[in-house]
């Protein structure tokens, strides 16, 4: 029998990708759930006698969307449901099954189970503790390819997890590799699907009469709004570039942020038109100046960096040894100059480098390499007690902030005023106390304001 099933050109990347965990989607109207009803069908006829089940949080939600798309798609002839087991059986010994986990006790219904590909629609519907346990069921005494393949919208009780999972790992459409395995992640927008779009042409004025928050997770499948961020103006088509040969006459700059529990430090370039590139990352704790400043001078190798900016703490003196930290830093190789700690200054330094213009440039572009710095700008919330600067919780993720902070403020700090030569005028008044030498009268020279 020859099926003919119409798919867009991001299903069709879906369907063929080969990395060990897949998410697709990101918006709504993607074409995510059709995306996986295909590619477990074809899967199915690919490898007879294989295993494969799909999961939503409830089973309304599964019956509602899952199967019943699968029962109008499958031909009946080779694919037939029992609805008490929500079982999919087809004619060459292949099994789809339809599972739900409402909760983190659900997941032992599947203690036993062996699957060779995993599938969650939905994904950010889910915990965590639930991804990972489901996952480990992925077994089989078999060569067929084992695969967990996922779909998903922004948001949920599982946004910040799958964020972390699989979008702040690096570029999307790019496998990246774990001691895990291979992830990637697969971004589609309702304007990738060509069939919707034919079909539904108001389906994106709906999608814009939501709030701005739910529009923006939906239509545009933006990963970075969540309630309290802080850096609201970031946005990941705009500000994260791939990686380029920075030009020889860029200027070139370097910002740290030091403590035992973190050594961060960010590489920047700025162009001749006043736009900067963080073009290297680097973060590692527990490291000694010794270490660390051999560290940053191994990455940054011959380039010609024209300052290293760092917080005034570090000008710090301990009261046992009257050193400070940024001497021990000189003393590494590594010359710091001193940068403004004015928190809520130097935040709203980066949000004017974030702010895009009128014809949409903005002053700060980030490489996609550096994915601790994404993950953490986008991250950063607002601090409940003074909501104009960043919260310092969790700690782990302000260090690489920070350090961009140290250059920023740098970067906006206008120069200081040419001041004007100051005219000064003198009187002599006698003491008879002092002499001045050359002169026969004693005097004392007082300003006049």
């Amino acid at each position: 029998m020859k099926l003919n099933f119409e798919i867009t050109k991001k299903q069709e990347r879906f369907i063929n990708a080969d990395a060990d965990e897949v998410l697709f989607g990101g918006a709504a109207g993607g074409g995510k759930s059709y995306g996986q009803i295909v590619d477990a069908f074809l899967y199915a006829i690919k490898y007879p006698g294989s295993k494969q089940i799909i999961f939503r949080r409830t089973f309304p939600e599964l019956d509602k969307s899952i199967i019943r798309t699968a029962l109008e798609l499958y031909p009946n002839t080779i694919f037939k449901y029992n609805s008490s087991k929500h079982t999919g059986v087809f004619s060459n010994g292949s099994i789809l099954d339809f599972g739900y986990c409402d909760s983190e006790t659900d997941v032992y219904k599947y203690q036993s189970a062996e699957f060779d590909v995993i599938r969650f629609d939905e994904l950010t519907h889910f915990t965590e503790d639930i991804y990972i346990y489901l996952i480990s069921r992925l077994r089989g005494a078999n060569d067929f390819p084992k695969s967990v393949k996922s779909s998903t919208n922004p948001g949920g009780v599982g946004h910040t997890w799958v964020k972390g999972r699989f979008i702040d790992i690096g570029a999307p459409d790019e496998v990246h590799e774990f001691e895990t395995g291979t992830r990637i992640f697969i971004p589609s927008k309702v304007q990738d699907n060509c069939f919707l779009m034919e079909k539904d042409k108001d389906y994106i004025k709906r999608l814009e009469n939501l709030d701005e928050k739910n529009k923006k997770a939906l239509l545009y499948g933006d990963w970075d709004i969540f309630d309290g961020q802080y850096f609201e103006e970031f946005k990941r088509e705009i500000h994260v570039v791939k990686p380029f040969l920075i030009p020889h006459e860029w200027r070139r700059y370097r910002a740290i942020d030091y403590g035992l529990d973190c050594l961060a430090v960010l590489w920047i370039a700025v162009n001749s038109a006043g736009e900067c590139y963080v073009y290297r990352e680097y973060s590692k704790s527990d490291k000694i100046i010794s270490d660390g400043a051999s560290d940053v001078a191994f990455l940054t190798g011959d380039e010609k960096i024209r300052c290293t900016y760092g917080p005034p703490d570090l000008w710090s003196r301990s009261q046992e040894t009257g050193r400070c930290r940024a001497d021990i830093f000189r003393e590494s190789g590594l010359a710091l100059v001193r940068s403004n700690n004015d928190r809520i200054a130097g935040w709203l330094c980066i949000k004017e480098m974030l702010k895009a213009d009128s014809e949409g440039n903005v002053k700060l572009h980030i490489f996609n390499n550096c994915v601790e710095l994404i993950r953490c700008i986008t991250s950063i919330q607002h601090d409940d007690s003074n909501p104009s600067d960043c919260a310092t919780r969790p700690h782990g993720i302000t260090h690489l902030p920070d350090a961009l902070r140290y250059f920023a403020i740098q970067y906006y700090r206008p120069e200081p005023p040419p001041k004007a030569e100051a005219v000064v005028n003198f009187h002599v008044e006698e003491r008879s106390a002092h002499r001045v030498v050359g002169n026969d009268f004693s005097c004392i020279l007082k300003r006049r304001r």
